[in-house]
Order: structure tokens, then sequence, then C-alpha cells
């Protein structure tokens, strides 16, 4: 059963009012765009990956945002030091796995990073999240893919196995908790044209999560994916469709005056 039901925006002025700092563990290709959208969203970045800071910056922060996209050194003890300290405070840990079924190293590392910390969200696209599920898929590198398997079974059953928040990007995007599903209609066919568009997207998961009761967790990364999406949707509507690099810069201008008036106009919001 299919229910459509007015969308409000209730945590994109929350972030603006209450500057979450959101401590982000990501890769090198993402970590300025994610900090710039980070900005234009009204929320404060900190971007740090020293593991001797891995007990100190969680403590200054009200979310913690761990992307496995290019991992380098002792990230791997940074990541799961910062996420146990994270769960200590009781703040959100949101997990990025890029391209987790690219190598056995990747691989292995998602899964000591979940039998160490329980994440409050997970946010992948569908090539990650089919592999989290044990689904075969067919993915290139950090590429989502194409499978047969349906993305809300993917969505629920990781929900379920890590209990945590699922959250699945694509041309309609999936959200779950492995009992409500909401399926995400707003986008624009060029997020996937430039890089960390899906980096920038769970660090935006965290800030929502940040400035929302552990009990509205679901609501709050709704949200976050919608605004996200609407975001996107607004910045293309006058380019051309290869106007990748402005894309990104619109994105950016759209993540910057985006309201919560605009986010209930163009939401395209379904449970299922």
């Amino acid at each position: 059963m299919t229910t459509s039901t007015p969308f409000q925006s209730i945590y994109l002025q929350k972030i603006r009012q209450n500057r979450p700092l959101v401590h982000n563990i990501t890769n090198i290709v993402a970590a300025n765009f994610s900090a710039n959208g980070l900005l234009a969203l009204g929320a404060s970045p900190i971007m740090a990956a020293a593991i001797e800071e891995m007990e100190a910056v969680p403590q200054l922060s009200s979310a913690v945002v761990i992307n496995i996209g290019t991992l380098i050194g002792k990230e791997v003890e940074a990541m799961v030091l910062a996420g146990k300290t994270a769960n200590r405070l009781g703040i959100p840990v949101i997990l990025d796995p890029v391209g987790v079924g690219a190598t056995p190293f990747r691989r292995q590392t998602v899964e000591i990073l979940l039998n160490e910390i329980q994440f409050t969200a997970i946010r992948g696209n569908a090539g990650e999240l089919a592999t989290l599920a044990g689904v075969k898929w067919q993915a290139k590198g950090v590429d989502a893919g194409e499978g047969s398997h349906s993305l809300v079974e993917i969505a629920q059953q990781v929900a379920k196995r890590y209990k945590t928040l699922v959250a699945i990007s694509g041309e309609t995007d999936v959200v779950s908790d492995g009992l409500r599903t909401a399926l995400l209609k707003n986008g624009s066919p060029m997020f996937p044209q430039i890089t960390a568009s899906g980096c920038l997207l769970s660090a935006v998961c965290g800030a929502f999560l940040a400035v929302a009761e552990k009990k509205r967790y679901f609501n709050a990364l709704v949200e976050a994916c919608t605004a996200y999406a609407v975001a996107g949707e607004v910045a293309s509507k006058s380019l051309k469709p290869t106007q990748y690099g402005q894309f990104a810069v619109n994105l950016l201008d759209e993540l910057g005056s985006l309201t919560p008036e605009t986010v209930e106009h163009y939401a395209e919001v379904e449970y299922v």
C-alpha cells in the first residue's frame, strides 16, 4: 500500500538556528565540496581524520559522518575510534560505504566498522547497499550499477540487519528503518555526473540528524534526502544537460537559499 501526504519541512530551519558542528572523516575527493555544502546549508563542518583527535573532535560535534572513499594510513582505526566515541556520547553516526563492493579491503573495512559501531544511518547508492544486503548486483567501482532486486527490500533488509536507518540514493531515493519506508521522487539526472554529490548528501544527512530527537530520526533523514534532492532539482532547471560544472555551483547556491516552503512545494514523497 502506498500513501502520499503533504510534506512538512521541520529540520531545515533548525539547522540554520543551531548551526550544528558535523565531524566528517571523508575522502580527499569530497572534503572541499562537503564542507562548502554544509556551510551553504547552514551547518558547520569540521574535517578531521587524525587518530589523535578522534576522541576530542566528536565531543565538540553534533554528528559524525564516516566516508570510506579514499582509505589512507590509520584512517580505519580513526573511524572506529570516532564512531565509538560518538556512540558513547549519544550523537548520530552516519556511514557512507563508498564502493564497498569494489575491493576486498573496502568490504573488510565496512565489516569492521559495522561490527564496532552502532550507526544511526547508512547512506549509499544501490550497488553499495546491495553489497551490504548480500544481493547480486552489477556495479563498477563506486558507480550505482544495476540489478533486478527491489531497492525497497534491500533497504529494509539492511536496516533490520544492522538496526539502523538506510537511505539509498538513485532516480528514486529509498529511506527505511526496516518497518517504515519512504520513496522520494525528487532529484536531477545531473547528480551522478558531479563527483562527491553522494558524499555531500551523507554530510547533509548528518546535519539533519544532528538537530533531531532520536525518535524522529527517520523523519529527519527523509527530510534531509528530500531537501537535497529538491535543491538539485531547482539547481538544474535553467541548465543545459551537460553543464555539470555549473550544476555543482548552482547546487551550493540552492542549498544556501533553500527554504522550508520550497522543500514543501516541490517534495514528492510516498510512504509504502
